[in-house]
């Protein structure tokens, strides 16, 4: 029963390695082509639409300075721009802060969200925002972000030059990367994650997922399905999945670039990262119970690839772990020991030589960062299993108990604190 059970797990541990080294390689293909689509859009730049930029905002005083400041230079017309920000029932400076900047510039509105419309997180506040909004493009940047200048065009072109784009989603990076072994950590794993799946599954499938923050959608589809699942902690992924079955794709452009700020303790990153398991979890749910009702049957790409990544990746590492573990006491009589112990070596060498063509395509790959890798599968990684079960165990717990859906408003920091 043993070695069936490490069969099983090598097994999957294995087609998830296989899987993400096809996306890293249209990943890679596509980091080459890019650029030459973005050059032949700029230089047949059609009129800009009218774009509307909504900003959740909830207790952001630490950071929303930082991030009007780079919407006011956006390389946007200011006649067709409008940046709304939601100041969702906030208790610090940020309404204060906000308004100085709106008495200040025509083009920017803030909407003061109180009780009851208030409180319902980052879904409940875009859909408030969203009702107000008068653009033809609706763009989403969180209150920690600062895009560069041409971020918005960027997005607003591949919109304009792809008409079967229901949106379009850049890219980002962490603006305190560098702070400690944390937030280096997440560079590395943004870095990755867009490079390999994002850019991959473009290149290979035409298809993305909507992040929460730098992407536009067209107002019109928006419209159809109604707004943000309100329900869904990960209301990006949850959104993605219904622009797919209006029959659109989700288009990947990297030269939308904002840079954001990531956790800096590890409090905050589990339960920032917390929330976004037990969202993607609620998405697997909803839809994978409701397939068979979807028009786009392609969505099951983005559905298996959640539950590869979810629920079966990981339980194929915890069973090879606690296998491993067992056996260091009780002799568990595995047969085949060696072929296990290589196929793992392998496999960690392949996730390794995965992560250090992301950061070749990012021109980030150093020897402190090569290094990083190493401490990341041992460290990083590890804990994102003990995160996925206890994810796991808390969904479990709501959906048996019918409890409400609560949002964690990921804490910020100051810039050089």
């Amino acid at each position: 029963m043993t070695n069936q059970l490490l069969y099983v797990s090598l097994f999957i541990i294995w087609l998830k390695l296989f899987y993400h080294m096809i996306l890293i390689q249209g990943g890679y293909y596509f980091s080459l082509k890019y650029e030459r689509i973005m050059k032949l859009w700029l230089e047949d730049s059609p009129d800009p639409p009218t774009v509307s930029i909504l900003i959740p905002a909830h207790n952001e005083a630490v950071v929303i300075k930082e991030t009007i400041e780079s919407m006011i230079r956006l390389n946007y017309p200011e006649d067709k721009l409008e940046v709304i920000i939601i100041n969702d029932n906030s208790s610090d400076a940020t309404g204060e802060i906000t308004d100085s900047y709106a008495k200040d510039h025509a083009f920017i509105k803030v909407i003061h969200n109180k009780p009851p419309l208030a409180g319902k997180g980052k879904s409940g506040a875009l859909n408030v925002g969203l009702k107000q909004a008068t653009g033809e493009i609706i763009v989403v940047y969180d209150a920690d972000n600062t895009p560069e200048p041409d971020a918005v065009r960027n997005l607003v072109l591949t919109l304009q030059h792809d008409k079967k784009a229901g949106a379009a989603v850049g890219k980002f990076r962490v603006v305190n990367a560098k702070k400690n072994l944390l937030t280096r950590f997440i560079n590395i794993e943004t870095i990755t994650f867009q490079w390999l799946a994002q850019a991959g599954r473009w290149f290979l499938f035409k298809m993305t997922t909507i992040p929460g923050t730098n992407f536009a959608i067209r107002r019109s589809i928006l419209e159809r399905l109604g707004g943000w699942d309100e329900k869904a902690l990960s209301e990006d992924t949850e959104l993605s999945i219904r622009v797919y079955n209006l029959g659109y794709y989700i288009r990947f452009n990297p030269a939308a670039i904002t840079w954001e700020q990531e956790p800096e303790t590890w409090n905050v990153w589990w339960n920032q990262r917390t929330r976004w398991a037990r969202g993607n979890m609620y998405v697997i749910g909803k839809y994978l119970t409701r397939f068979h009702q979807l028009a786009n049957k392609k969505v099951l790409i983005d559905l298996v690839y959640f539950l590869l990544t979810y629920f079966l990746f990981f339980t194929g590492v915890l069973i090879s772990h606690s296998i491993f573990v067992i056996n260091l006491f009780v002799d568990l009589d595995i047969s085949i020991g060696h072929v296990s112990v290589v196929l793992l070596v392998v496999g960690f060498l392949l996730f390794v030589t995965e992560v250090w063509l992301a950061l070749c395509i990012e021109k980030q790959l150093n020897v402190k960062n090569a290094v990083i890798v190493f401490l990341m599968y041992a460290m990083y990684s590890q804990l994102w299993l003990l995160l996925i079960v206890y994810s796991a165990m808390m969904e479990f717990k709501r959906v048996m108990l019918n409890q409400e859906v609560k949002w964690y408003k990921t804490a910020r920091f100051k810039e050089g604190s």
